[in-house]
């Protein structure tokens, strides 16, 4: 009997046993998943890009340089808000400019005749700096998809004067009836020979007149809307439309015997590039 009572006894602590050991093994085995910390990607805030653009006056060009403007910082790289300074150059034309040759050289010379701007007198370039801000209207910002922006600028403006010259045969006596020589002038120097489309023989070449430039200082303002549809946020690719007008402190003269205007404005559309950091 007592034998017995042994055996259970041997038992029952023997099964108590194993089940403490169960239960420590089953605790142990709980042990705390370390937190995976993930890096978040730093907030676009600087954007940097060229452009080409097409006026109904002439053309242009520009570099832009922007920084991200938002109080949300996890709307910053989506770029809602911008604010940057831009400089430009225009090449502006009159509506009048056309090329032509003149068709009468061959009769009295054995120069060949060249194109040149009849009624001419200046070219006129624009270098502007302006400031402005960009903002998103429409669209959602997320990489392969449109977004509409509105942007305004304004700024000052540089306009650039120079002596359009041609080469002509000319009177001796300046605008008398002796001999031609042949000369580059400029309207201020013969008004008569230089409109005379008999006597001209071709434009001269670009370097001619550049030490005779005149500034003529402007204000310059520029507004439209800004087509993003870049494939990243770290890319820009966009297209412009919209307005510009400039506004100088005198008239702006480009042809002889047309009314001149001490500002100029134009409709313009532009292809932009560049990226964002």
């Amino acid at each position: 009997m007592g034998l017995i009572l042994m055996s259970l006894v041997s038992v029952s602590s023997n099964a108590q046993s194993t089940s403490a050991t169960v239960i420590k093994s089953d605790s142990a085995s709980k042990k705390p998943v370390p937190k995976v910390l993930v890096k978040k990607p730093k907030p676009l805030r600087t954007e940097m890009s060229l452009g080409a653009k097409m006026n109904t006056n002439g053309w242009g060009a520009y570099i832009t340089k922007g920084w991200v403007k938002s109080d949300d910082a996890k709307r910053s790289d989506q770029f809602y808000n911008l604010r940057y300074v831009e400089l430009e150059f225009d090449e502006v034309k009159h509506p009048k400019e056309t090329k032509t040759t003149n068709q009468f050289l061959g009769s009295y010379s054995n120069e060949s005749a060249k194109p040149y701007i009849y009624g001419k007198i200046n070219n006129f370039y624009q270098f502007n700096l302006g400031y402005g801000f960009r903002r998103m209207i429409a669209g959602k910002p997320e990489p392969r998809s449109v977004s509409v922006h509105w942007f305004y600028l304004g700024g000052l403006s540089l306009g650039l004067l120079k002596p359009y010259y041609v080469n002509a045969n000319v009177p001796q006596d300046n605008g008398g009836s002796g001999p031609l020589v042949r000369k580059t002038i400029k309207y201020e120097d013969d008004k008569q020979s230089f409109l005379d489309d008999r006597l001209i023989i071709s434009a001269a070449g670009f370097t001619q007149g550049i030490g005779e430039t005149k500034i003529v200082p402007g204000l310059h303002l520029k507004t439209g809307l800004h087509f993003d549809f870049a494939a990243n946020k770290k890319t820009v690719l966009a297209i412009e439309t919209g307005v510009s007008a400039d506004l100088y402190t005198q008239k702006i003269e480009i042809m002889a015997n047309q009314k001149a205007y001490p500002y100029s404005a134009n409709v313009f559309a532009s292809f932009q590039f560049g990226k964002r950091w």
